[in-house]
């Protein structure tokens, strides 16, 4: 199952071997890697695809942690749901995720409507609104 997650996420993010900056204006690199401090990317170097891979594979790691601090929790919690918070996890990191208060307090309840309609329900929406309503479609259906 994680591969296709995995391939969903690097679908949605899209791929681009230099840094970039992302919709919110942010360094980006890869398959949406948010540039920091830590990184060593020289801005107008192209990096190969094996390179960037792996980078997303220690971002997916991260982001299955993430997702497991927030929901790991809850249990017998649809595993389709878990996937889209650690795709949002991904997107957003565990503190923007954490601020979807009640989408969590949905999936507590295995309440997976009003969770997808949480999800719409904000800026995330508006940013991303094509993944945004993907997921949330997604997440409905775990019903």
């Amino acid at each position: 199952m994680s591969e296709v997650l995995k391939k969903r996420i690097r679908d949605h993010e899209g791929f681009v071997p230099k840094p970039y900056l992302d919709s919110l204006g942010k360094a980006t690199i890869g398959y949406g890697h948010l540039i920091t401090d830590e990184d060593n990317f020289e801005l107008d170097k192209e990096y190969s695809k094996d390179e960037l891979l792996k980078l997303f594979e220690k971002d997916f790691e991260k982001a299955q942690m993430g997702a497991d601090q927030l929901v790991g929790h809850i249990q017998e919690l649809h595993i389709e749901a878990k996937n889209i918070v650690t795709e949002m996890v991904f997107q957003l990191g565990t503190m923007g995720v954490r601020k979807f208060k009640n989408m969590i307090a949905a999936l507590e309840a295995r309440d997976y409507h009003r969770a997808s309609l949480e999800m719409l329900d904000s800026r995330w929406h508006a940013q991303t609104t094509n993944r945004c309503e993907s997921l949330s479609k997604i997440m409905s259906q775990c019903a």
